[in-house]
């Protein structure tokens, strides 16, 4: 393979029969003439140490990858939880991004009542609900209804104030596939480089529901619904708001354009941000069971659900928590 040549390596040249890496310190490595780059990431060094170290009263976690994912144990989330716990539950999640639990058998009121410990339920306006719960987006995939949600992208962007954050439970799984990947987009965002992120300082980018859930709808049901869920903007550049960290906050599904750009760039700088949520090593990959839940941090995060059991069945229930104005 073509790479190119690093500014700083060891003074002694590599030999034959010695690694490649051999020397590199670490630095990302770029593969000509494609768009691709190799090598350590070293800016999730700091990250990966830190929630090694992290600590909850209550429940234990199990870091999944280097710096986003967390599988709880020790908690079964039928039972009422106090304060104290579910205080606990939130700093984890603002830690590790997205939790993970094993074996929890909610009914759907025990869903949306573990759901509501961390605020107000939405009720997604494009989506079937349990039949009993409007709180319960219900995914229900089977041979004549496949699954579209393999893209990445964070929930209901498109709304003015996005959610902050989802719960999903697996009702009924595939005997295989199904899996849901979450990337961290703050790691994403701290491996910009400095005269990008400078660049988009400032942005906003337009996110607008008819472009996954519009064609669907006939033109008066499309007209009706944007009057109740125009098209709005978003900072390119997200703080969030509880940890002060800044992220990259837009995707593919729902972002239409960046204000004040040409069609062109618009288009390629969404894709190249887009893009960084397919580092492998910003992400952290689950596999589902009869009965485990996924918590995740919407702001902090996007996620992809793997389309690779079709024709299979696959029942999933959403719980999603409003949230705030992104800025």
């Amino acid at each position: 393979m073509t790479t190119t040549t690093p500014d700083h390596v060891d003074s002694e040249r590599p030999h034959e029969g010695t690694d490649p890496g051999r020397g590199l310190r670490a630095v990302r490595v770029k593969v000509e003439p494609w768009d691709l780059e190799v090598g350590p990431i070293s800016h999730l060094v700091a990250e990966r140490e830190r929630l090694a170290s992290c600590r909850y009263d209550g429940f234990s976690v199990a870091p999944m990858s280097a710096t986003i994912g967390g599988e709880i144990t020790g908690l079964d989330l039928r039972n009422a939880l106090d304060p104290e716990l579910v205080a606990e539950l939130r700093r984890a999640l603002l830690d590790f991004k997205v939790l993970f639990f094993r074996d929890q058998p909610l009914s759907g009121r025990q869903h949306v009542e573990f759901a509501q410990n961390f605020g107000t339920l939405e009720v997604h306006p494009f989506l079937p609900a349990n039949g009993e719960l409007p709180e319960l987006v219900r995914f229900e995939k089977h041979a004549e209804i496949g699954g579209y949600e393999n893209g990445w992208h964070s929930d209901v962007s498109w709304r003015v104030a996005p959610s902050m954050g989802a719960i999903l439970h697996a009702i009924e799984i595939p005997h295989v596939g199904g899996d849901t990947l979450f990337s961290d987009m703050y790691a994403a965002y701290d491996g910009l480089d400095d005269d990008l992120k400078a660049r988009l300082e400032g942005l906003e980018a337009v996110h607008d529901f008819t472009r996954a859930f519009g064609r669907s709808m006939d033109a008066q049901a499309r007209a009706e619904m944007l009057e109740k869920f125009p098209p709005t903007p978003h900072p390119v550049i997200r703080t969030h708001e509880e940890t002060g960290k800044k992220l990259i906050y837009v995707n593919r599904f729902f972002c239409d354009h960046i204000v004040g750009l040409e069609r062109d760039e618009s288009d390629a700088l969404i894709d190249l941000l887009s893009k960084k949520a397919e580092i492998v090593e910003y992400q952290c990959r689950f596999t589902w069971e009869q009965d485990s839940i996924a918590f995740w941090d919407n702001r902090a995060v996007q996620h992809y659900a793997s389309s690779d059991y079709w024709p299979d069945r696959r029942v999933m229930e959403r719980a999603s928590i409003e949230g705030v104005v992104p800025r």
